[in-house]
């Protein structure tokens, strides 16, 4: 199969991953079980260590170009209150560059445009892998079959793969959040690139783009599988009071733009990201609430160093044990900070804990929240030769 692999799924992750392999001369083929590239999704924040991600992978100049540096923001209460300040300034001194925000749809096409149209299969669903033979895996779909010297996983949460290579892990768990988001249908004029608001039980954000409109999600506590017969009116009535800009946001989003996600991840780590020739990344490795704005980013971590690795190992073997050894405690242990940070923020609803909270990030530092976001987003690539 010479150097030949197949990426399952054409999400942020996997087509980030096929730049890689296409970059150090790997050829490519990208399953996308979806039969029309309609991009949905809302909007995304990239912090540094996604951009030099990108970076290695040669799309880093791309996607800084479509997206909008996040200088300013701040969380609130409901009434307007700041809590604490981001400082995207800050940032940028210490990381070279701050947030960006970019729609999701943007950064596909960024991503796509990077391969060439033959790459990606698009109506390609993945249905297992056989393994049989350790050195040539064969991707089986419904009416075809691939060889390749290396599979990819890429296929999401819901991972069709991860079950097939860990057949006794409990799989995605509900997090106890479900999210609506959209994208404005018009410019606005806000004050903030990037704002959120806790209330109890529920968080309100909005990513401002650089075209003028903004993405703004509204993240609930929820029982699993809830759905509202009209998801706009319903983000009203929670948080239509709140401060300004949110009645501004929504008066700007048609109801029809509403998309609702329930909040899953794999509370229960994988014990590895690699068998044999098949590696798993991005939501089907390392699947984590959205409360540190990380999970796309370490899905661009994951495409970085496996292509490193598949660059100056010498087997695919050896590459994929580096790997799962660099990447599987970062992406964990970032996963862990994730479903804390949920907790202490968002999830939180008792009123006297909600005061003490509150009361406890007014009271600290100025520099907390940006020491908070170096923690994650101050890493160091690796260098694709």
């Amino acid at each position: 199969m010479g150097n030949k692999a197949v990426v399952v799924g054409g999400g942020i992750g996997g087509l980030a991953t096929a730049i890689g392999l296409r970059r150090i001369g790997w050829e490519v083929t990208v399953l996308e079980r979806a039969r029309v590239l309609d991009d949905a999704g809302a909007g995304i924040s990239l912090h540094a260590n996604g951009i030099r991600a990108l970076d290695v992978l040669g799309v880093g100049a791309a996607v800084r170009a479509a997206a909008r540096p996040q200088y300013t923001g701040a969380t609130r209460t409901p009434r307007g209150r700041r809590l604490a300040r981001m400082d995207g300034t800050a940032l940028e001194r210490a990381l070279g560059t701050p947030i960006v925000g970019i729609p999701r749809a943007v950064l596909h096409r960024l991503l796509r445009d990077a391969l060439p149209p033959e790459s990606l299969s698009v109506g390609a669903e993945a249905v297992s892998v056989d393994r049989s033979d350790p050195e040539q895996p064969r991707v089986r779909l419904e009416n075809a079959e691939l060889d390749a010297a290396l599979v990819v996983g890429a296929d999401g949460v819901n991972s069709r793969l991860r079950a097939q290579l860990f057949p006794d892990h409990p799989g995605p768990a509900y997090s106890g959040s479900t999210v609506l988001r959209a994208i404005t249908e018009s410019p606005l004029a806000l004050e903030a690139d990037f704002e959120l608001t806790w209330g109890r039980g529920a968080e309100f954000g909005h990513i401002a783009f650089a075209d003028g409109r903004a993405e703004w999600h509204a993240v609930l506590n929820a029982p699993e599988g809830m759905r509202f017969p009209d998801p706009l009116a319903e983000v009203r009535r929670r948080c239509g009071g709140w401060h300004s800009p949110i009645p501004a946001l929504l008066a700007a989003t048609r109801p029809e733009a509403v998309l609702h996600h329930d909040i899953k991840e794999l509370a229960v780590p994988l014990p590895a990201y690699a068998v044999g020739r098949v590696a798993l990344l991005g939501d089907a490795a390392h699947a984590m609430t959205p409360n540190l704005g990380q999970g796309a980013c370490q899905a661009m971590e994951d495409a970085a160093v496996l292509t490193a690795a598949l660059a100056t190992e010498p087997t695919v073997e050896a590459a994929l044990a580096r790997y799962d050894t660099e990447r599987r405690p970062r992406s964990q242990a970032v996963a862990r900070a994730a479903r804390q940070a949920g907790r202490m923020g968002q999830q939180l609803s008792h009123p006297a804990a909600v005061t003490l909270r509150n009361a406890a990030m007014r009271l600290a530092p100025s520099g907390v929240t940006v020491r908070a976001i170096l923690r994650h987003a101050d890493w160091t690539p690796p260098v694709l030769r």
